[in-house]
């Protein structure tokens, strides 16, 4: 059995995450050479709580109550760590926390039957989004067969028409491998995955991290889905190509925000997926959480 944090441990490993925090501000004659400054709204900023993953674990409650004493007021899960949906949500609501996303895959090969069963959970979470996670890895690496992106992509509609059925707003989040041209076209996998489901059933979760890592600007993927991405993953690219704290690494965000009404947006979602797993403790990953809300909060652009 793992040992459980005090709520003044967790306290003490955010505090000081938000003392190693400082945000620049830039001026109004600054900003936009002279322009509007534009900002984050603060009730749109999330965290995926697969970041928090190991802390979790240790402490649902607690973590969340951290989660809250932050500012946040919403998150997306990635699953209901080891609970009920009803218990996962009691915990959310003693938090004074909404769970308005969750990562849940679309069952392979496709069947209604469980997928409703993961729609009534999301319905108990209270969920207005619900996302598939993961696609474009296969027994043998990386998916090169348009055929086998093209069945997926049927699943996806029906995935979503189901889920469109049930108030929800079904999603699609990326990774890199997507971004690989299929072989004998000149499409990528995610070329085809956006043109083959219906954007009135799949909306696209953009992870910003994962785009650049697959060599796709995402103010290219803004200008090419217009209206279509509600929600971005906010996981900064350090120098050596992995993962570093939001604002911390070289991702312009303030330069994709800028077309955020282009884009469709409704959640800014904090995530670092190395945040809480060795070299780095568990509790650390509350200084992902912290210093990523900070970040947000303070961004002019």
């Amino acid at each position: 059995m793992k040992p459980s944090l005090s709520r003044r441990q967790l306290l003490g490993a955010a505090a000081a995450a938000g003392a190693a925090t400082t945000i620049a501000v830039p001026s109004a004659a600054t900003a936009h050479g002279g322009g509007a400054i534009h900002r984050v709204p603060q009730d749109r900023i999330s965290v995926q709580l697969y970041t928090l993953r190991d802390q979790l674990g240790i402490n649902l409650e607690a973590s969340l109550a951290e989660l809250a004493a932050i500012g946040y007021t919403r998150v997306e899960h990635a699953g209901f760590v080891g609970r009920t949906a009803a218990q996962f949500r009691a915990a959310l609501d003693a938090a004074g926390i909404r769970a308005t996303s969750g990562h849940v895959g679309i069952p392979q090969p496709f069947d209604a039957a469980t997928w409703q069963r993961a729609l009534q959970d999301a319905a108990v979470v209270g969920n207005k989004f619900i996302v598939h996670p993961f696609f474009g890895q296969g027994a043998n690496g990386p998916i090169r067969d348009a055929a086998v992106y093209r069945a997926f992509a049927r699943d996806l509609n029906k995935a979503g028409e189901l889920a469109r059925r049930a108030g929800l707003s079904f999603g699609y989040h990326n990774h890199q491998a997507e971004f690989l041209r299929q072989d004998g076209t000149n499409l990528t996998g995610f070329d085809i995955l956006t043109s083959e489901t219906d954007p009135r059933l799949v909306h696209l979760e953009v992870d910003l991290f994962w785009a650049f890592r697959g060599a796709h600007d995402p103010v290219d993927l803004i200008a090419e889905h217009r209206g279509r991405i509600k929600q971005v993953h906010v996981k900064d690219l350090n120098v050596a190509g992995s993962f570093a704290d939001p604002g911390d690494g070289l991702i312009d965000f303030g330069r994709i925000f800028q077309r955020s009404r282009e884009a469709g947006l409704v959640e800014y979602i904090v995530e670092r997926d190395d945040a809480g797993t060795p070299p780095r403790t568990p509790a650390e990953a509350l200084v992902t959480a912290r210093r990523g809300y900070t970040y947000l909060a303070g961004l002019r652009f």
